[in-house]
């Protein structure tokens, strides 16, 4: 294998826009990736901020030219950066937001609360009063014990709108962490008890039903699981609201084929033809999908040992990526400037487990101390549980388009380790 031959592959992995320059150095968003190492330090996150936009909008218009009455709530928790809320807020989404920290952050991005989506399979009283005390739209209701606390917090006078969460039963063919349709789930309620908490809220006097919300899971690259869905739904009864969830897949490495969001649109719609009552709302909540393919991960190698295996540790890792460490997923990675090619590596990270290893067998051009490498597809999940293992500095995010980047979350400090003492 030369060093050129899976240039073309490796860069179809990262935002559409991504091109070399004159000097083969990887461009994303207009800008030199080895550029923006030296002004914002590695590791960094590059997000492409254009990309981004045409992502919220091709959402918005391949679900509303099927179905005009149809809402897209970005999933915040796989990018829960106020920046990204403030992006997603201006392209016309609404929030889906999983507790109350995303709450903050999206008052503080300028969000709507009507337009939020609370959800959670246990949610405090704090959170809850949050929700309340902002207006939150709709309350997603998982079990009884919400009811019980909702009937308690909304003030007299006050009705808070509900959406009550439905088991599928439909078994996704993903990882078992990011699988929530499937019976046993711990969200939700089975048909049987969703039929109880329906009739509970239609009984209460400070909450609306306003209809049902249903999730398979994460990381689907199969639409007709995610149609399947639907069903369940419609067997319940006419409601004015339908939330479908999220869970398209995106491409992670070279041999995924996700649907196209118009695909998995298609799907979705034909089933909500078929099965939900003409007029009624539907919405659907991207994350993955909307952001994982927008950003990359710039690293700059400390290590190359050769032996048994060869490694290549860089000055990140688990601390900024756990996706590889809590359910396997599979990235790939390239030098910025000897793209594609090279020899079968171990690539790790800094921090002191073997189970930091981002990714088993990728090939690298000549790896050496000093490289800049970046693993593309990382837009999602990554920041949200990025973490201090081992004193670690949480990392920068930086948006790029037209040629200019800008900081939007700034690095840890030192003093940022010490901040909760007291």
């Amino acid at each position: 294998m030369n060093e050129t031959s899976t240039a073309p592959e490796i860069l179809q992995l990262f935002p559409a826009d991504t091109q070399l320059d004159e000097d083969g150095m990887i461009m994303v968003g207009g800008c030199r990736l080895d550029d923006i190492a030296a002004e914002f330090g590695t590791p960094t996150m590059v997000v492409d901020e254009s990309a981004l936009r045409r992502r919220a909008r091709d959402y918005l218009q391949e679900f509303r030219s099927r179905w005009p009455r149809s809402d897209v709530a970005f999933a915040s928790k796989s990018f829960p950066c106020t920046a990204i809320q403030r992006l997603m807020t201006e392209e016309g989404l609404h929030l889906d937001v999983a507790g109350g920290g995303e709450i903050v952050t999206a008052v503080a991005a300028g969000a709507d609360p009507s337009r939020m989506v609370l959800h959670g399979n246990a949610k405090t009283d704090e959170e809850l009063e949050l929700a309340i005390g902002h207006g939150v739209g709709l309350v997603v209701v998982d079990n009884f014990d919400d009811i019980d606390r909702l009937e308690r917090l909304v003030p007299p006078g006050r009705v808070q709108a509900c959406l009550v969460r439905v088991i599928p039963g439909v078994t996704a063919d993903t990882h078992a962490s990011v699988a929530t349709g499937h019976s046993g789930s711990k969200f939700g309620l089975s048909p049987g008890d969703a039929r109880t908490a329906i009739r509970r809220i239609e009984r209460s006097a400070v909450l609306r039903c306003d209809g049902l919300h249903t999730h398979v899971g994460s990381q689907l690259l199969n639409v007709d699981q995610l149609a399947a869905a639907v069903a369940p739904l419609a067997a319940l009864g006419t409601f004015d609201v339908y939330d479908l969830g999220g869970g398209l897949g995106v491409r992670y490495t070279y041999d995924e084929a996700p649907p196209t969001v118009g695909e998995y649109a298609e799907a979705m719609v034909a089933a909500a033809r078929a099965l939900l009552p003409p007029g009624s709302r539907i919405i659907v909540e991207p994350g993955r999908s909307m952001v994982a393919a927008a950003a990359c991960t710039l690293y700059r190698v400390v290590t190359v040992k050769h032996g048994v295996v060869t490694h290549v540790a860089v000055d990140g890792g688990m601390g900024d990526n756990l996706e590889v460490s809590l359910y396997r997923q599979r990235f790939e990675a390239t030098i910025v400037d000897r793209v594609g090619g090279g020899a079968p590596v171990s690539l790790v990270g800094r921090h002191c487990e073997s189970g930091d290893q981002l990714i088993d067998g990728v090939p690298l051009a000549r790896p050496a101390v000093g490289d800049l490498l970046a693993v593309p597809v990382t837009g999602a999940y990554c920041y949200t549980m990025s973490n201090q293992y081992n004193g670690a500095r949480r990392i920068p995010v930086v948006f790029v388009t037209g040629g200019t980047a800008r900081l939007v979350v700034r690095r840890d400090t030192w003093t940022d380790l010490l901040a909760r003492d007291v």
